[in-house]
């Protein structure tokens, strides 16, 4: 039987023992602190009548709480036990192919004007607009099929009123083989500002 100790979190205090005998479960118990805790924070969530639902590393399901341990389910995690993979090194130092600017600078000038061409500032669209277009624009750098190199996307959206902004970032990085793109944009009522960064993985 399976150390139940490889399969928990260590808990840093020592573990106190509950006498023997008839009395609430345990699960049940860190359930009604758990929603205590969110009711105290003002969380629109319950614990109710569901517990919160997790996913592992093979996106399944599984019944979880943060508060709860499961040193007293020792064969709980077996079944999702990874193995372990051994990767050679590679020696490899640079990149074999070098981030696309100037594709990357027609993709972000591509999306912001399809996006924002005809729209008008409003606070809510606006913040919701930039989760979509970031995520639109990382879609398609990934397409690119660029090996080894991790993809920032940084979004600015704001209303043109006549106003000045500045917006400066800085990276620790390679100059070798990181770089960046960057497209600014704006019409009559709007303007945005779209940086994507490539950070080399060695």
């Amino acid at each position: 039987m399976p150390s139940a100790a490889s399969h928990a979190f260590v808990n840093p205090r020592p573990a106190r023992l509950c006498p023997a005998g008839p009395g609430p479960d345990m699960s049940d118990l860190a359930k009604e602190k758990a929603a205590r805790l969110l009711k105290k924070q003002g969380s629109v969530s319950s614990l109710s009548s569901h517990e919160v639902r997790a996913k592992d590393v093979f996106g399944r399901s599984k019944d979880s709480m943060s508060t709860v341990s499961y040193m007293d389910e020792p064969g709980h995690h077996d079944d999702f036990s990874r193995p372990a993979v051994q990767m050679e090194n590679t020696y490899q130092l640079g990149p074999t192919r070098r981030f696309p600017v100037v594709t990357v600078n027609n993709i972000l000038k591509d999306v912001l004007t399809n996006y924002l061409q005809e729209e008008k500032y409003e606070a809510e669209l606006c913040r919701q607009m930039t989760k979509t277009i970031s995520e639109v624009i990382k879609a398609r750098v990934k397409e690119l099929m660029i090996p080894r190199y991790k993809i920032i996307v940084i979004i600015h959206i704001g209303q043109l009123n006549e106003q000045s902004m500045q917006i400066g970032s800085r990276c620790l990085w390679d100059p070798t083989s990181d770089t960046f793109s960057s497209y600014a944009f704006k019409n009559t009522s709007l303007f945005a500002h779209a940086n994507v960064y490539a950070v080399y993985f060695e």
